[in-house]
């Protein structure tokens, strides 16, 4: 059983930087492979950044060079860094943390809302 805590949301001008943390607690972290979603209103929740239990990074294209997401294993955290935000970065930001058995927890997000 995997406990995640999500925490760096907020408002942010466009062009400005924010990151965001999560915190798991209960089991092995480093096992697992960790992931960033997102989710804007009306819209389904879709992948930002992936870091396999190697330490391999995935993201989509639309956040490709402006999103650096990592993982600290010694103190059960991973970040993502997000750079020049735009507005249709908007949206609830989840983390993800799947099991070598394939389960998947998440938290319960952290709302990003880029607007002047």
């Amino acid at each position: 059983q995997v406990q995640l805590v999500e925490s760096g949301g907020g408002l942010v001008q466009p062009g400005g930087s924010l990151t965001l943390s999560c915190v798991a607690s209960g089991s092995i972290f480093s096992r697992y492979a960790v992931g960033w979603y997102r989710q804007a209103p009306g819209n389904q929740r879709d992948l930002v950044a992936s870091i396999t239990a190697g330490g391999r990074t995935n993201y989509a294209d639309s956040v490709k060079g402006r999103f650096t997401a990592s993982r600290d294993n010694a103190k059960n955290t991973m970040y993502l860094r997000m750079n020049s935000l735009k507005p249709e970065d908007t949206a609830v930001y989840y983390c993800n943390a799947k099991s070598p058995y394939e389960i998947n927890y998440w938290g319960e997000g952290t709302l990003v809302t880029v607007s002047s």
